[in-house]
């Protein structure tokens, strides 16, 4: 499915993870004359930060554009087995409609019944749970030091592998062709990018380029002089089980980052450590999961007390260090033909058709057509001005 790269194309997009893929789609089916080039250095994707993700898929947000995305994102997922099959191979992507539950102290109650206002008037469905409500929907779970809990039934969680290949398989049916390289070089002028260098001695020439690298693009941005604050945080994903019964949960956060849910016959889920030292570390700490997520999962749900880890693994958020959001858009102010979008720091795969789409709709039409992504590009990076999000990240 990789092909060798042309001497030039219409768009260049690098990285053909679900971000990158899902660009090319979107670009193919906007502009079917289009010719559209992703390169991606390893088509295995073993470490895709969405293939070591857990699959959740929210619209527990305040900023009107993730809002938005993840609206948009979840019809598109739950459609995609219908829309995105090939001629040769379908394109299962096992949604669960498994609910997502945010949980605060009281302190934090005020905070979350606003969030639930925001995400109300923007069409969402939620549920403001009041600690004896939320014991009755979860009688396992340890309210006692809650002051409330917002439940979103229609969110949920899908296998990120069959939505990565998914979109893959689909814009290639469409006429994308992917090349197994990796860019270490850029040739520019003052206002354009004319040509990248590939590590496999090629160059490849191109109107625009596109950086969907991820938790590289960071480094793929110093190549072309661009200052992108984007950087690899590890977080660890952990199996395990309960030490008795306890009921279906929905994806269950708070404000610690604790996030875990249901999944077959245990759960799924981790505690990511915000201020966890960056770079592209894969090693996997087994003392984590009885260190720290143990604890807060117990303390939570006291039937965890007995849990045991069956496995962990280890993967990458591209972490914005500016405000969290991800960078979508043109650079304006420099290269007026490379556009970014990266930087989701642990939104990527939920957000991935929505981000897709804008960038599509950005290169196309010269505007965003559907969601208006303005307030996220590249200019508040310059500035150093952040748009952050105000609820559980």
């Amino acid at each position: 499915m990789t092909d060798t790269a042309p001497p030039a194309c219409d768009v260049a997009i690098i990285g053909g993870g679900i971000v990158g893929s899902s660009t090319a789609y979107f670009l193919q089916q906007a502009a079917p004359g289009l010719s559209v080039c992703v390169i991606e250095p390893d088509p295995s994707y073993e470490f895709a930060s969405a293939l070591r993700a857990s699959g959740g898929c929210r619209v527990q947000f305040t900023c009107p554009e993730n809002i938005a995305m993840s609206l948009f994102g979840i019809d598109f997922i739950t459609r995609f087995e219908a829309t995105m099959a090939t001629r040769d191979q379908p394109a299962p992507v096992d949604w669960v409609q498994g609910g997502y539950l945010f949980i605060v102290p009281r302190e934090h109650t005020a905070n979350l019944e606003r969030n639930v206002r925001r995400q109300l008037a923007h069409g969402c469905t939620v549920d403001l749970l009041t600690p004896m409500e939320l014991k009755q929907r979860f009688p396992s779970m340890n309210v006692d030091d809650l002051g409330a809990g917002a439940h979103t039934p229609r969110d949920g969680w899908c296998d990120p592998y069959g939505l990565l290949w998914g979109f893959r398989r689909k814009a290639i049916e469409l006429g994308v062709r992917y090349v197994q390289d990796r860019v270490v070089g850029a040739d520019v002028d003052a206002t354009q990018v004319r040509s990248v260098r590939l590590a496999g001695g090629g160059q490849l020439r191109s109107t625009v380029f596109v950086n969907a690298a991820g938790a590289w693009s960071g480094e793929v941005a110093s190549l072309f002089g661009m200052k992108l604050p984007i950087s690899p945080l590890r977080r660890f994903e952990h199996y395990f089980t309960a030490g008795g019964p306890v009921e279906r949960l929905p994806y269950v956060k708070d404000t610690a980052r604790l996030a875990f849910r249901s999944e077959g016959t245990g759960f799924s889920g981790g505690l990511v450590a915000s201020d966890a030292t960056r770079g592209f570390n894969f090693e996997v700490d087994h003392h984590y999961f009885e260190e720290v997520v143990w604890p807060a999962v117990a303390h939570r749900f006291p039937v965890f007390e007995a849990a045991r880890c069956h496995r962990t693994w280890s993967g990458l958020y591209e972490q914005n260090e500016l405000d969290g959001n991800p960078v979508i858009g043109r650079w304006n102010n420099g290269l007026a033909n490379l556009y970014t979008v990266a930087g989701f720091s642990g939104h990527g795969m939920m957000h991935a058709p929505a981000a897709g789409r804008g960038i599509a709709e950005l290169i196309v039409s010269g505007r965003f057509q559907t969601i208006d992504l303005s307030r996220l590009g590249y200019e508040r990076i310059e500035a150093g001005m952040p748009y952050a999000e105000e609820g559980i990240l």
